[in-house]
């Protein structure tokens, strides 16, 4: 091509060498490097006056040098009178789209301004995490799309795959998923991770101060009057009263129930404290209603919910309820039901157990000096930290550094949910990026152990691979495969270790690009899908 210049960062030079391969050139000549105290120093040996120039920069281990060595080429361009500026690369400048945190930066927005203000002019990036970014950019954006090549893998390279699942690991990748399962005409699943609450409550009830007060039958066989203990249950000095009124009726005058028919239940006489301070009604917490004893059988109300009256419209059943199964989640891992929660164990070894029955091992100052709110269980369970959750409010966590987080907290036990019947089914995992493995190890152990798949396939545009993510995936027995492509560097020994490992080629559709935007073709035909 004639009057193109294309110049490579330093982050991924086998890319560029393929994309100048299939366009019949060579890299256009240029220096890079860094002064001792680490200052990007760019120099470019050839002239560039009313050329279109195409600067190809990936992300790399060292991201911030990458970034600041991209935004120097653009503006060395710039000043030699280039035509036009256009940028090839994919750093992730998406990854922090929004505020986390109420003082947090969107580095994507401030991302965009600078290459704005370096010079640039047009944007050929693939597959960013949130495509609403490209209005962060006051440029043209030509977001490419991996999905025909992997589609394409997909029909070309693994047997019996029209009877395969694409599943997505996360919520947030459902449309993703969705896309592809409707290109391969394929069923999708969804597999879902929260963190689990501890609903032994036991240990909190025991030491509450309300069922020490109230919860204790007395052994008296009369009562007398006013007193800290309340009669028992079946003493006389009961009597009934309905546990709830209808919002039309109201109360009824002299103490006539309403016509309807509640159900009753014992509560003590005028004189217990219970009677002067509870309002028994349906939106009473639990530990505000009155317990009834485990014989206790209203004639009028049936002993099983089989024996409700129903519906005609609610006599159905959905079959694919039966596709929703659920595990258990510790440091990353499925285990057992039976098996022992290890917030749990730690807890349960370290606590020693006073006369009333409060934890010294959970203890704070507070519960020490037995104070009554400090030792009931919404007290106990408000203590508990939920730095795993993100500032969004949502359980859902935006990417895998906090899913990883959460995986690695020795006190946090996590429920995993799977959706759809993956059983001796081929199993695709559909991600943009691989970084760290602890989701992705998490939910092909869900669908193998839990869903018994057959094979597993983990598929992502970006293989960032992050500390020894690639050499944790390789090692697990559920993963068979783990498909990237070759937008980010893979150091080559890495790739010769990994068996697993299989990386498409993406130079073709990057060159093509580069081409039809020199020529001003349309690129629309890069994201239609190869034909069968």
């Amino acid at each position: 091509m004639r009057r193109v210049k294309i110049f490579g960062g330093s982050s991924h030079p086998l890319l560029v060498d393929a994309i100048c391969e299939r366009l019949g050139t060579s890299p256009a000549d240029c220096e890079l490097k860094s002064f001792s105290n680490g200052e990007t120093s760019v120099n470019i040996n050839t002239s560039v006056r009313d050329q279109d120039v195409f600067i190809v920069q990936s992300g790399s281990s060292k991201i911030n040098d990458s970034i600041m060595e991209l935004l120097v080429m653009i503006s060395a361009c710039k000043g030699g009178s280039a035509k036009s500026i256009t940028g090839a690369f994919d750093t992730r400048l998406d990854e922090l789209s929004k505020k986390k945190s109420h003082r947090g930066a969107i580095t994507a927005k401030l991302l965009a301004n600078l290459l704005s203000i370096a010079g640039i002019h047009h944007v050929i990036t693939v597959d960013l995490h949130a495509p609403p970014t490209t209005g962060f950019f006051g440029k043209p954006v030509d977001n490419l799309n991996a999905e025909p090549q992997i589609a394409r893998w997909i029909k070309n390279n693994v047997q019996g795959w029209r009877e395969a699942v694409v599943v997505s690991k996360n919520a947030g990748g459902t449309k993703r998923v969705t896309s592809l399962a409707d290109v391969l005409k394929l069923n999708f699943g969804l597999v879902t991770t929260q963190p689990r609450r501890n609903t032994n409550m036991s240990n909190s009830l025991e030491g509450s101060s309300f069922f020490d007060r109230y919860g204790e039958p007395n052994h008296s066989s009369s009562y007398d009057g006013p007193s800290d203990d309340p009669p028992r249950i079946d003493s006389p000095d009961y009597r009934q009263l309905p546990l709830r009124q209808s919002p039309r009726t109201g109360p009824q005058p002299n103490g006539v129930p309403p016509t309807s028919n509640p159900r009753n239940i014992h509560i003590p006489s005028a004189s217990s404290p219970l009677n002067h301070s509870t309002h028994i009604d349906s939106a009473s917490p639990p530990t505000a209603r009155t317990p009834m004893p485990h014989d206790y059988h209203h004639p009028e109300i049936p002993s099983r919910l089989s024996d409700l009256p129903r519906r005609p419209s609610e006599d159905y059943t959905d079959e694919r309820a039966r596709e929703v199964i659920t595990g258990r989640l510790i440091h990353g891992h499925i285990v057992d039901d039976d098996a022992p929660s290890p917030a749990l164990s730690a807890i349960s070894s370290s606590n020693t157990w006073s006369p009333h029955g409060i934890g010294v091992g959970l203890s704070s100052p507070a519960i020490e000096e037995s104070d009554p709110m400090a030792m009931s269980f919404m007290s106990t369970v408000s203590r508990r930290t939920t730095d795993h959750i993100t500032s969004t409010g949502s359980g859902d966590p935006d990417n895998d550094e906090d899913e990883e987080e959460g995986f690695n907290d020795p006190e946090l036990e996590h429920t995993v949910t799977l959706v759809g019947n993956v059983a001796g089914r081929c199993v695709f995992i559909i991600d943009d990026m691989i970084d760290q493995p602890g989701s992705w190890i998490a939910a092909a152990e869900t669908v193998v152990k839990r869903g018994d798949a057959e094979r597993v396939y983990c598929i992502a545009t970006h293989g960032l691979f992050g500390d020894d993510s690639l050499e944790q995936m390789e090692a697990c027995e559920c993963i068979n495969f783990i498909v990237v492509t070759n937008t980010y560097p893979i150091a080559p020994e890495r790739v010769e270790r990994c068996r697993k490992l299989v990386v498409l080629d993406m130079a073709h559709l990057l060159s093509e690009a580069i081409r039809r935007n020199h020529y001003g073709e349309s690129i629309s035909a890069l994201f239609q899908h190869y034909p069968d």
